[in-house]
């Protein structure tokens, strides 16, 4: 028996489904008759209609959103710098401490 593949519907498909779903029609009698693989996939529609309207069910990019190579760099506040090289230090310190310490045993 082979795995479903995952299906994407459109965005019409999914609006039509909710606002039929919303209009009084059963999950499902919907899902069936708009062959489905579940039922609650109207109603996660649904829900995501009702929170983001018809924009929560167009499909979404995937992955990370590129990053605009003509923005430059934003110079981190010297604040934020300074802390996070307070913080290497730091680490560095214990590091270096523990070092030390494991080398005194052994000498001992």
């Amino acid at each position: 028996m082979t795995k479903p593949s995952s299906r994407v519907y459109p965005f019409e498909f999914k609006l039509n489904a909710v606002q039929r779903y919303i209009a009084g029609e059963t999950r499902v009698a919907l899902a069936k008759e708009l062959e489905l693989s579940s039922p609650h996939l109207i109603a996660v529609w649904a829900g995501q209609y009702r929170a983001q309207g018809e924009e929560g069910l167009r499909p979404k990019p995937k992955g990370r959103p590129r990053k605009n190579p003509d923005t430059p760099a934003q110079p981190e506040p010297e604040l934020q710098r300074l802390r996070r090289e307070n913080e290497r230090l730091r680490a560095e310190v214990a590091f270096l401490g523990k070092v030390n310490a494991l080398r005194d045993e052994e000498r001992r």
